[in-house]
């Protein structure tokens, strides 16, 4: 059954009409035609009054959708072929992040083989307990790092999916260096030779967030965020309860609009109308046209000046000039 959020409820009500009104024509030789017609047209009426005025919090809550496609949801619905690689290659393979060569299709020409890695979720709770709740360990990070110098030695793209809470923060996670693992990442991702192109899906927390994020084009979905704490972190800290999440939310402009007027991120893509949870192969095919695009025009920069593009844009961010 498909969930719904508090905001969303008066939708679900409507929906709940429609249903009962197409049960009807089912199990009736009534003529509901009119009736389903007139529900289905309010329906698409509140849906764009609701998703046009959205608070913040409310795009956090979507970014959390249950029925929000993942990176693996992706990858099914715009790859032709995907061949995941595992492991880090010094501790064991991390299923909190994935990764692999996978090939994007074009309309009437060849497709375009990219390396893809990206933060994964789960469904339930069991997927849940074995991906850990997408926070990665270190050896997440040193897996993803291992695969982005494969891609680059086969000089194919690199397509970061990002999708998590946080890096783990356990003691083991500490104790096998996850700040040196995503410090590396930062590092050597400023230097890659091939195109970076980086895409905050869900949520994008703190380090864990931008330890694949560092790329050409760092772009966002419409109903995401990115920030150095989640609203509910921070509320804890300023008001010592998560009662006053809202509250911090507006306070930390952590959406991708937000985000994009203060020059952090370069792009929004647009989600399907009632967000990406609502139509995910609309979703999937809106984000491959983008990458695709994007691919096609960080091709035709020298990789060296896309290099020094990459280490100027993320050295103006915070610059304050008097």
């Amino acid at each position: 059954m498909r969930t719904y959020l508090d905001f969303e409820k008066p939708i679900a009500d409507l929906e709940a009409r429609l249903e009962e009104t197409k049960k009807l024509a089912q199990t009736s030789n009534v003529d509901v035609s009119e009736a389903v017609n007139v529900l289905e047209k309010s329906i698409d009426k509140l849906r764009r009054e609701i998703f046009q005025n959205l608070t913040r919090w409310q795009r956090v809550q979507l970014s959390r959708h249950p029925d929000r496609p993942y990176t693996l949801d992706y990858i099914s619905l715009m790859c032709d072929q995907f061949i995941e690689l595992h492991g880090d290659r010094t501790v064991r393979d991390d299923p909190a992040m994935v990764g692999g060569f996978c090939e994007l299709g074009r309309t009437g020409g060849p497709g375009q083989t990219v390396m893809i890695i990206g933060q994964q979720k789960g469904r339930n709770t069991k997927q849940r307990q074995y991906r850990n709740f997408g926070m990665p360990n270190p050896e997440g990070y040193r897996k993803a790092l291992r695969l982005m110098k494969l891609a680059e030695k086969f000089n194919k793209p690199i397509i970061t999916l990002i999708d998590t809470p946080g890096a783990f923060p356990g003691l083991e996670a500490e104790e096998r260096g996850q700040g040196e693992a995503i410090a590396r990442n930062l590092k050597e991702m400023f230097m890659l030779t091939v195109p970076v192109i980086c895409i905050v899906i869900g949520e994008g927390a703190s380090g864990g967030a931008l330890g694949i994020a560092i790329g050409d084009k760092v772009l966002m979905l419409e109903n995401t965020w990115y920030s150095v704490i989640s609203p509910e972190n921070c509320s804890t800290i300023l008001w010592r309860s998560w009662d006053f999440k809202e509250q911090a939310a507006e306070a930390m402009k952590l959406t991708a609009r937000d985000m994009q007027m203060n020059k952090l991120v370069d792009e929004i893509v647009e989600e399907p109308l009632g967000g990406a949870h609502n139509d995910h192969q609309a979703m999937a095919n809106q984000l491959k046209e983008v990458i695709l695009n994007t691919i096609d025009q960080l091709n035709a920069i020298d990789p060296q000046e896309r290099i020094n593009q990459r280490i100027d844009k993320f050295c103006d961010m915070g610059v304050v000039l008097e």
